[in-house]
């Protein structure tokens, strides 16, 4: 897809910091970084969201996101990561990414998403249990 600005850098048309790149997937650094580091895992083909990834490509991009986490913290010296994916909400390009962020111990990201919350009820988390549960089993 030409008008897809991650299409355009997996395909070496546009310029980015790559930091990975493999057949099925590719990484490359955040034009607008959480913190200095932060990796964006796109599958080399363009899918709009988690749920639009064919599930054969599911292992090899989070395999990539995985050693994306463990290099953040080698090569950065970062305490952990933080490991990301909005579908279609906050979602800045519509192509599936994986935001994979280095994280320190006191580095003040707090609540970056969003605020929690609580079920109003037991019998409320039980329904909503009850609802993805029968999502989950009618899509099998």
């Amino acid at each position: 897809m030409p008008e897809c600005a991650f299409c355009s850098i997996a395909a070496r048309a546009a310029s980015a910091a790559v930091v990975l790149d493999e057949a099925h997937v590719v990484g490359f650094l955040d034009a607008r970084p959480v913190f200095p580091g932060h990796v964006l895992v796109v599958p080399r083909h363009h899918h709009v969201t988690l749920p639009d990834l064919p599930a054969a490509l599911l292992p090899g991009l989070f395999e990539a996101v995985q050693r994306v986490a463990a290099a953040v913290v080698d090569a950065l010296g970062a305490h952990g990561s933080f490991v990301a994916v909005n579908n279609t909400v906050s979602q800045s390009v519509a192509h599936l990414h994986v935001h994979v962020v280095p994280r320190r111990h006191k580095d003040g990201l707090r609540g970056f998403f969003w605020p929690r919350q609580r079920y109003e009820s037991e019998e409320a988390m039980a329904e909503t249990a009850d609802r993805l549960r029968r999502a989950l089993s009618s899509a099998r």
